[in-house]
């Protein structure tokens, strides 16, 4: 492999009478080191943020000239200023190191060790600057590609430190519980099953309002976030809501005595496209062999995919530090073709009262269902009767009708014929 098969083509570059003010503006705002410095096309230097900060040390004959002076730490703070007002040919590297599109990539990964630099220019044989290389471009290319979408339940260890307060708990309880708790006081529900339960929130809502409630997860680290939860509630409330962690399919075959209805909230049951139907033969054998039910509540991909794949955007006031916020975005990479998954991706961003910094991105990939799907999955575990409703985001689950390009939810009501 060479390094044209990897470079980035679009390079950020300035010029050599660049202010330093505004090659940190594009070193900040691209999130990389350096940028190559050109006359024309033409590399003639390197500008790197280590650049920049060595102008504010002083040189070795200054130390010299000047110990006490040159040790003045806070003095050398408020040179930011005059640094600032410098050109980019008054700090770049005068001999910047290049490599050709024709390189071999690992040897130009040698290079970069050798040199202890992250990111090198790309150049023809006239010095032109064509691309550039980085050693994330490197990683992502050699190792990334290898790296299969986290599992269930790696995604959930991963976000569970945000779920509750990314997906806005306070607002979608106003929207979910009340329905749920409708819909099983007319089917007289009593015991409940909250399958992926995430951090808790629904099975401890439910409890609340006087339901038994178990709620199972897979995710060490989201069942950590659920207990946490629990160990908060007041002793009557835990009485009624126990969370269990484990494989699904065990978990349930280890439960006594039956449940009236189990809910998968929060396209949970998206998130088992490998296992979805063993855990769906296990819990027939759990729930009412009268008058069990069982509730999904699934992203409406459909509707994401009318609107460039984006899911959902939110951005929340930090809870952790003042000034702070947190920007969470959801998109979708639909199936290439049929009997592919679909792909979630979820990103993070960070704002410190000043600057956006991005924080992570993961991917997992789920089970992209249809109503037919499930009404041949229910159909075949003896649930006869099968509804679909609709919902926006904070509105009330079961009221609408489902419109594939309007619904944020695709909500399931499945019964025992």
């Amino acid at each position: 492999m060479k390094v044209s098969d990897v470079m980035e083509r679009h390079v950020d570059f300035v010029e050599s009478d660049a202010k330093v003010l505004d090659v940190a503006r594009i070193i900040f705002g691209r999130r990389v080191n350096g940028l190559p410095v050109c006359e024309g096309k033409k590399v003639i230097g390197f500008i790197s943020d280590t650049d920049i900060l060595s102008k504010f040390h002083p040189t070795m004959q200054e130390f010299s000239e000047d110990p006490f002076s040159s040790s003045n730490f806070e003095g050398m703070e408020e040179k930011s200023q005059e640094i600032l007002g410098l050109t980019a040919k008054d700090i770049m590297s005068k001999k910047p190191i290049t490599v050709d599109a024709d390189t071999p990539l690992l040897r130009a990964d040698s290079i970069m060790r050798v040199e202890d630099v992250g990111r090198l220019p790309v150049v023809d044989k006239k010095g032109n600057l064509v691309g550039i290389l980085s050693m994330g471009d490197i990683f992502k290319t050699l190792v990334g590609k290898n790296i299969p979408y986290f599992e269930n339940e790696e995604y959930h260890n991963w976000i569970a430190k945000h779920f509750s307060f990314a997906m806005g708990w306070k607002e979608r309880a106003a929207a979910e519980i009340p329905p749920l708790v409708d819909l099983f006081k007319k089917n007289g529900v009593k015991r409940v099953l909250d399958m992926e339960c995430g951090s808790g929130d629904h099975s401890i809502a439910l409890a609340e309002k006087g339901f038994k409630v178990l709620g199972l997860e897979g995710s060490i680290g989201m069942f950590k976030e659920a207990k946490n939860n629990w160990r908060k509630l007041p002793e009557n409330i835990k009485r009624n809501v126990n969370f269990v962690y484990g494989d699904y399919a065990k978990s349930l075959d280890s439960i006594k005595g039956e449940y009236d209805a189990a809910i998968f909230m929060g396209s949970s049951f998206m998130h088992l496209p490998n296992i979805y139907k063993k855990v769906l033969e296990k819990l027939n054998s759990v729930l009412s062999k009268e008058n069990g039910l069982i509730v999904l509540q699934l992203s409406n991909y459909d509707k994401a995919t009318y609107h460039n794949n984006l899911r959902r955007f939110v951005v929340r006031e930090s809870k952790i530090s003042s000034g702070w916020k947190h920007a969470y975005l959801w998109f979708y990479d639909p199936p290439k073709k049929k009997g592919d998954l679909l792909v979630l991706n979820v990103a993070i961003f960070d704002f410190d009262s000043r600057m956006w910094r991005f924080r992570g991105m993961n991917s997992v990939a789920t089970m992209p269902f249809t109503q037919d799907d499930l009404k041949d999955l229910f159909t075949t575990y003896k649930f006869g009767k099968i509804s679909f409703s609709g919902a926006k985001e904070g509105e009330p689950i079961f009221k609408d009708k489902f419109d594939p390009r309007e619904s944020d939810w695709l909500n399931v009501i499945a019964k025992r014929s």
